[in-house]
């Protein structure tokens, strides 16, 4: 490698945004992963891949969801060592190439009564395969295109495309789930027709895997390889050097965690517990994702004009104090109120502080290890946030029932949104941080 300046040109505007759109691909394929693989592991898994009673099956069937998010900072950690030595874009093809064919192969696993024991034993496998890939995404896609608008003065607009596939994600997946239920009887949708949604997904993936092959890497990166020896092992590296900043920069996103179990997990079925039908709490849930969209983009906007930590500070205050109230107005049982109550309590929460989180975290590390950091940092709070708050919430749940455990359930998520002003209040500001460093 040289030491000596590296004449790599200024990407434009347009070549930020082909780099944005093919960050954003796999990343809309991992949010409509998680609601849709969630929704399929509750209602269906159990009866398909598992010899068990009716609760133990349905158990087991969440505990195999359950380890796509626990193996998901493995990905982050092969997958960020390969975007900081390789470049981001070829770890960003090899990662979706994973997830399609994981994906593929779920839709494709035969019944405990085709082929016995099996079944739900390729069934982990591929989930823990899906789970790796998974762990790819958010932390090397902000990478990429964040760097890629290293010289713009709207870095977090830019990041904020990979957030962006959140609430498309979250929209694709109610809507696939709406359409595809409503389209078949019960039994065929057991029998097969919840295979459909990993079949799109594959779809999904290939045309994914197309536009990123055919994109270009960050400059940011292309200039750092042609100027600076690149790492033997970034990814063990980041470690070493910024424990601390990986931790807390894991906080802050580990609010976001709780929310959205708050709202779109605990939250339909408490909407269906006080009343409301099961297509009242999905049309409320495709409301508050869609208004989602629009809050983070005024989120990255204020991000850029004003600084990343004021942002992310007023979603987590919000989410502090809304955890509570969110349950009385569902309590109220009137429609217009839930749909305020998601709309604030997730909507804007999740949507508003997501227009800073890409880059935040982006900017939160120099570029030698910069996958490796951001996708650490994000994929373990994943683990402590999304993981373990449905299992001590369910807990909760089963030792004093859903109309009581709303209230410990909204102080447990408080407690993470403490954490996180905490861990935004003690780190540095990353507006104007300079990314070639």
């Amino acid at each position: 490698m040289s030491n000596t300046a590296v004449d790599v040109p200024v990407p434009t505007r347009d070549a930020i945004r082909r780099v944005a759109l093919a960050s954003i691909i796999g990343s809309v394929i991992e949010q409509y992963d998680f609601l849709v693989t969630g929704i399929i592991a509750a209602t269906v898994w159990g009866g398909v891949f598992f010899k068990l009673p009716s609760l133990a099956a349905i158990a087991a069937a969440i505990a195999v969801y359950g380890l796509g998010i626990i193996i998901r900072p493995v990905g982050a950690f092969i997958f960020g060592n390969i975007a900081d030595r390789y470049g981001r874009k070829d770890a960003m093809v090899w990662a979706l190439l994973l997830m399609g064919v994981s994906t593929l192969l779920i839709g494709l696993t035969p019944t405990y009564d085709s082929i016995g024991t099996a079944a739900p034993l390729l069934l982990i496998v591929f989930r823990l395969a899906q789970g790796i890939s998974f762990g790819a995404e958010f932390g090397t896609a902000a990478t990429w295109v964040v760097e890629q608008a290293a010289e713009s003065k709207d870095r977090a607009f830019w990041g904020a495309w990979v957030g962006f596939a959140i609430p498309i994600g979250l929209l694709l997946g109610f809507g696939s789930v709406i359409v595809v239920r409503s389209s078949m009887s019960p039994a065929d949708y057991l029998a097969w027709g919840w295979r459909i949604f990993f079949f799109i997904g594959f779809a999904v993936a290939i045309v994914g895997i197309v536009i990123r092959a055919r994109s270009v890497d960050s400059f940011v990166f292309e200039r750092f390889q042609m100027e600076r020896h690149v790492l033997a092992s970034p990814a063990v590296q980041v470690w070493k050097e910024m424990p601390l900043r990986i931790l807390r920069a894991s906080l802050v996103n580990a609010m976001f965690g709780g929310a959205f179990f708050l709202s779109f997990v605990f939250g339909t079925g408490y909407m269906k517990a006080v009343g409301f039908t099961g297509t009242q709490a999905e049309t409320i849930g495709l409301i508050a994702a869609a208004s989602m969209l629009v809050f983070m983009y005024v989120g990255a906007k204020l991000a850029d004009r004003l600084n990343r930590r004021a942002v992310l500070l007023v979603s987590a205050v919000v989410f502090l104090v809304w955890a509570l109230p969110y349950f009385y107005l569902l309590n109220l049982h009137i429609f217009w109120l839930a749909v305020l109550a998601e709309v604030i309590g997730f909507g804007f929460v999740f949507g508003f502080g997501y227009g800073a989180i890409p880059a935040f975290y982006t900017e939160s590390f120099p570029t030698r290890f910069r996958a490796s950091g951001a996708s650490a940092a994000y994929q373990i709070s994943q683990v402590y946030g999304g993981g373990v708050i449905p299992i001590i919430a369910g807990v909760i749940l089963h030792a004093s029932g859903i109309h009581k455990a709303w209230m410990y359930i909204g102080m447990l998520v408080m407690l993470y949104a403490v954490l996180a002003i905490l861990a935004i209040l003690a780190s540095p500001e990353t507006r104007g941080a300079d990314l070639k460093a």
